[in-house]
């Protein structure tokens, strides 16, 4: 594992993921793995409810990760790889409530019932301490998330990052030759891919 992605959904992050295996840091996990292969869930749901993981076993193949269900691991997941490069993605926040409520937080794109559903739901519980709809404490819970990782990650392993930056600060702080070719951009609001597509959405109100 050489780079992990902590920003939080709708921040660029299925473009990141093709960006960083552009670069050579993947495969990289993102939350489309879990949709191909639901079993892989299950981690996930046993991380969630305090029982052991192996993370070697859950990344094995993995050079890189980014989205849910590994950014709301982004302490365990950095302690336990202290050589990856840390990777922030964040917008501005109300903008991103908005689009998540628009995609991801939507009860109309609602996850399958399983355990990614299930770890996705209580793990929402645990991070910003509210349902969905609560626009105002989700969004303070988006600060505190951007506030904590810069707060704990040092400066020179850390990348806060907007996706409208484009290629030369992730090249930059990944140490590779800016490609010749447009920066990816990916699943935003108008083409967002609803469940049972090749997209990534969760949702459904918490609890």
């Amino acid at each position: 594992m050489e780079v992990i992605g902590v920003g939080m959904g709708r921040t660029g992050t299925l473009s990141l993921k093709h960006a960083l295996e552009r670069l050579g840091f993947g495969p990289c996990y993102h939350m489309v793995e879990i949709q191909r292969e639901p079993e892989r869930g299950r981690a996930w749901l046993d991380a969630t409810e305090g029982r052991p993981v192996d993370w070697g076993e859950v990344f094995r193949g993995y050079r890189s990760t980014v989205d849910f269900p590994g950014r709301s691991f982004w302490r365990e997941l950095t302690a336990y790889y202290p050589r990856a490069k840390v990777l922030l993605s964040v917008r501005d926040p109300r903008q991103w409530y908005e689009s998540a409520m628009a995609t991801i937080y939507n009860p109309a794109n609602a996850a399958e019932p399983g355990p990614i559903d299930r770890a996705w739901r209580r793990r929402f519980r645990h991070d910003f301490g509210c349902a969905p709809e609560d626009g105002e404490r989700v969004i303070a819970g988006f600060r505190a998330h951007t506030a904590a990782v810069q707060r704990t990650i040092p400066a020179g392993r850390l990348l806060t990052y907007e996706i409208g930056q484009g290629w030369e600060p992730l090249c930059a702080f990944l140490g590779v030759e800016v490609p010749g070719e447009p920066f990816p951009h990916l699943n935003d609001r108008s083409t967002y891919l609803p469940p049972g597509s090749a997209g990534f959405p969760l949702a459904g109100p918490a609890c």
